[in-house]
């Protein structure tokens, strides 16, 4: 195992995300792929499953498969912090040189989900079912029988580690970002599970067949946001007086964006038996892990990293060091914390474009 701390390069990075984001790609195409019949890990099975995504690039180039957060969907994989610096000439991703495609994950974006009408009635899919989701439209809508990358943030980062363990043959490379190689387990499930209890047992909640959006859901992913995404030196910086930390969590309760409460419990819910390690060692694909010292949900500290990224052949770490600028689990979206790793990375794959 290849660790790499960033301390050395954060500043160059952080400096060099200006002119990065200036750089432009092409613009994305917006396609929906119908699974009909899909089976889902609990045994149920939805007659129709959109799988909604979007496309950059020339089909004929690499392709490159990109999956978004929990709370996200494909268009959140546009912003200037990660693809300003990734999908532009030169760039790491250059779509140019391949072909990016963005999925909306089951239960997300226009991708098949309670909101659409079943409510609670929607099989409750899992990361699992997204992945053969993802893989069915690869292969039966684009007729793509291997990729030359997987690449994902937060949950798209466990979908990357599901990727890489369940078909290890499917992919020269893997980077899973913001995502541990070990269970969903610890304190980043105690707080998914706080969230998911404290919506679902909020009286408006209904078993799900509410009339307005339970007003636990505003307040709950107000408190996860803070408590999970924000950076310790940041939030030190930004509350150092109580009176300046009252003003933030007034501010934040006030914009705080929810969406469909089914939909985002679904979504919370979805990695609830994610647990890649009994497969680390099948893994086949190149990989190189993305993480931050200050990621409140992937502690670095915690002794599985060392011990399972010993068990991935030829796997490499690189760690986005704490400052008061970084946020937190959100430190690694901005990727010009790592995009020359990430080039030498892609530069190595095997089948690698000139």
């Amino acid at each position: 195992m290849n660790i790499r701390h960033a301390l050395a390069f954060a500043v160059p990075f952080a400096l060099s995300s200006m002119a990065a984001q200036a750089e432009t790609f092409p613009e994305p195409q917006r396609g929906t792929y119908v699974i009909e019949n899909f089976a889902f890990e609990t045994g149920e099975v939805l007659p129709q499953m959109n799988v909604s995504y979007l496309t950059i690039g020339d089909p004929a180039n690499p392709p490159v498969l990109i999956t978004h957060g929990t709370t996200g969907q494909a268009t959140s994989m546009l912003g200037d912090a990660f693809a300003g610096n990734l999908y532009g000439p030169g760039q790491p991703l250059d779509a140019q040189k391949y072909f990016l495609i963005l999925v909306d994950a089951i239960g997300s974006g226009e991708s098949s989900k309670p909101s659409d009408g079943m409510r609670a009635d929607f099989p409750e899919q899992t990361l699992m079912d997204m992945v053969n989701a993802q893989k069915m439209l690869l292969e039966d809508h684009f007729e793509i029988d291997r990729l030359h990358l997987k690449i994902g943030f937060s949950m798209g980062g466990m979908l990357t580690w599901t990727w890489l363990t369940e078909y290890p043959e499917f992919m020269d490379g893997g980077v899973p970002i913001a995502s541990l190689p070990g269970p969903m387990a610890g304190r980043n499930w105690m707080m998914r599970r706080m969230v998911i209890d404290a919506v679902r047992d909020d009286p408006a909640w209904n078993n799900g067949n509410y009339e307005e959006q339970p007003p636990m859901l505003r307040y709950m992913s107000a408190w996860f946001g803070i408590a999970t995404s924000n950076g310790n030196l940041r939030l030190q910086e930004l509350g150092a007086t109580r009176e300046m930390a009252d003003a933030f969590v007034d501010e934040r309760k006030e914009k705080q964006k929810v969406g469909d409460a089914n939909d985002v419990m679904y979504m919370w819910n979805a990695s609830r038996n994610f647990d890649p390690t009994p497969k680390l060692g099948d893994i086949q694909a190149d990989v190189l892990v993305l993480l931050s010292q200050d990621d409140e949900r992937n502690p670095v500290e915690l002794p599985m990293v060392e011990a399972n990224m010993a068990k991935i052949p030829g796997a490499q770490l690189y760690i986005v060091p704490e400052d008061n600028e970084t946020r937190g689990h959100g430190t690694t979206y901005n990727a010009s914390y790592y995009a020359d790793v990430l080039a030498e990375f892609m530069a190595q794959l095997p089948n690698a474009p000139e």
